[in-house]
């Protein structure tokens, strides 16, 4: 994927301009007096920096930074510092890269699919000599295993784009922050797995204006749904997809971090990169007006 990192740099800056008015109202008094040492870089170039990591293709941050972006880039960025410099750098733009990402979020429109993925923080043979998560990290399990970390609870529409996101340690049942992630405008049908299966969840949703809709599980009773929600049901890979591409592309997920604030930037870093993905998997239900699950 070709990045134009100018055009990048500029979204988030104007991003920035908005955001440092309000954030300064925000601030006390002996907030808003200004540090001493002004850092090299701009705070919307060390955004720019950490999200075009994740667009890059690059697996290791080390690498990026020292190997392309002072090499290569070192005209667009002149006053990078080194790397151990950066890396104290990237904590200190967590609240604005969540801001920014809010800014991002998509548009609900009647359709949604949730679901969840692990985010494991070292190999489970490692987990009693593992540190920088001991008492944030929990032991979890889904279809394909153990794992110690997080969790990460997404809802997507059918065109792909995000609408809300929440982060769990990883023995949280799945089911627990769906109530909380819907409160997002997000209204309609949510089609879930069956790990979304509860009455009293269904109860909780359809009181917030969501229909809950899984398959059902082979000792359940059969119940009459309607085609439109069958089909709908079997197109709910696309969020499975949207996991994969986060993990694999936008490389959501390390097991070399070294502090809790690295995640967080890490994690709000690949998020924000896949929403500047110019195309997302999409049902494409729109698009095709002859398409039986076209929505009224």
């Amino acid at each position: 994927m070709t990045i134009d990192v100018t055009k990048l740099f500029c979204k988030i800056d104007d991003f920035w301009i908005d955001f440092e008015k309000e954030w300064k109202k925000k601030l006390l008094g002996a907030q808003k007096r200004a540090p001493r040492r002004q850092p090299s870089l701009h705070s919307s170039e060390v955004m720019t920096i950490v999200i075009l990591f994740h667009m890059s293709g690059f697996r290791n941050f080390k690498t990026f930074y020292q190997g392309y972006l002072l090499t290569h880039l070192a005209k667009l960025f002149p006053t990078a510092p080194s790397y151990q410099r950066f890396v104290e750098l990237k904590k200190s733009v967590i609240f604005p890269l969540h801001c920014y990402l809010m800014s991002l979020m998509g548009k609900a429109t009647g359709i949604s699919f949730v679901d969840s993925t692990s985010l494991a923080v070292c190999h489970p043979k490692r987990i009693y000599g593992h540190k920088v998560f001991n008492g944030m990290a929990k032991r979890g399990k889904t279809s394909v295993g153990w794992f110690y970390g997080f969790k990460l609870h997404i809802i997507v529409n059918d065109e792909g784009e995000l609408l809300s996101f929440a982060l769990t340690p990883g023995n949280v049942d799945d089911r627990t922050p769906v109530p909380k992630l819907v409160k997002n405008n997000i209204l309609g049908l949510l089609f879930g797995d069956r790990g979304y299966i509860s009455s009293k969840l269904a109860t909780t949703l359809r009181n917030q204006g969501v229909q809950l809709i899984t398959r059902l599980r082979s000792n359940m009773k059969n119940r009459f749904m309607p085609f439109m929600h069958k089909a709908l049901l079997r197109k709910r890979g696309i969020v499975e997809t949207i996991i994969d591409q986060l993990k694999n592309i936008s490389q959501i997920e390390h097991s070399r971090h070294r502090s809790p604030f690295n995640f967080i930037v890490n994690l709000l870093a690949g998020l924000i990169a896949y929403c500047h993905q110019p195309k997302k998997p999409s049902l494409n239900l729109r698009k095709n007006e002859n398409n039986m699950l076209t929505v009224c």
